[in-house]
């Protein structure tokens, strides 16, 4: 049986492609039929950001949403889950304030985070290119006053160097890369693309930064624990996504060691992929 999205994620029960259509006409070129069934050809890149366009803009208000074709094209449905559980392990909180690592050039989560619940974000990315298509997005809807960026000079350090003295956040989230070289991340493509039968492109796109990290998904987790240790008061709670299950146990391990008072693990269902949002805090 199929797991479902967060309770509050306005895509659980599907797509109303009309709506979309009416609200974002550049879709209606990429909207097939299929079994008597509006969608869309999922393997084709174009077509899934102008969907993706489509959901920001029908259902969130993100008028302009454009960046460069070779980064990463994000999911709207499941990265507004991400927000909506983060929403749940900071309940009662005010006034928060989000650090955002490695936001990308879509910026896709400081996004959602001000529209759904009026959040004001700190992001971060290693890229200028990613920094600058980023901030067109903010100054282009208008949310210069909820969402500021911050580059990161060096590509080994997540927390380091980029935090400022008087930064205090409620909660910090992260989606890392998770592959360990650009060799992996564009095998990896190439078998993704040949299930989707389309040889040509990765579907969601993506450069090397939003893609790999020396040492993939479980360095870079383990980076970002140790560091969150240095700090451990700039966050109340500090948290990823993992892809890999297997992580999980390494970084609990990890957490324990470096005196984390708390550590849990909050399951995401989207579809059959079940990934996962770890949390901790001193």
């Amino acid at each position: 049986m199929k797991k479902s999205l967060h309770p509050r994620n306005k895509h659980n029960n599907g797509y109303d492609f009309d709506l979309l259509q009416d609200k974002f006409p550049a879709l209606k070129e990429f909207v097939i039929e299929k079994f008597d069934r509006k969608t869309l050809d999922f393997s084709d890149p174009k077509a899934v950001r102008a969907f993706n366009s489509a959901l920001l803009f029908a259902h969130y208000g993100i008028k302009d949403w454009h960046f460069s074709e070779d980064n990463l094209c994000p999911p709207i449905p499941g990265r507004v889950d991400y927000i909506h559980h983060l929403a749940d392990l900071i309940k009662g909180e005010e006034n928060v304030k989000v650090l955002d690592i490695g936001t990308g050039a879509s910026c896709i989560y400081p996004l959602l985070g001000v529209k759904e619940y009026n959040w004001d974000f700190v992001a971060t990315d290693i890229d200028l290119d990613s920094l600058d298509y980023a901030q067109d997005i903010i100054d282009d809807n208008d949310l210069d006053s909820k969402i500021k960026l911050r580059q990161q000079f060096n590509e080994t350090q997540i927390l380091k160097e980029v935090l400022e003295e008087e930064d205090s956040f409620t909660v910090t989230m992260c989606n890392p890369p998770f592959y360990k070289s650009a060799e992996e991340a564009q095998g990896a493509n190439r078998r993704k693309t040949r299930n989707l039968g389309n040889n040509a492109v990765r579907n969601f796109a993506g450069n090397n930064n939003e893609l790999w990290y020396v040492g993939g998904e479980k360095a870079f987790l383990h980076t970002y624990l140790y560091e969150s240790s240095l700090y451990p008061k700039v966050s109340k709670w500090f948290t990823s996504l993992v892809s890999k299950k297997e992580n999980v146990e390494s970084l609990e391990k990890s957490a324990k060691k470096l005196k984390a008072t708390q550590f849990k693990v909050i399951p995401m269902h989207q579809g059959n992929k079940v990934t996962r949002i770890v949390c901790w805090r001193f």
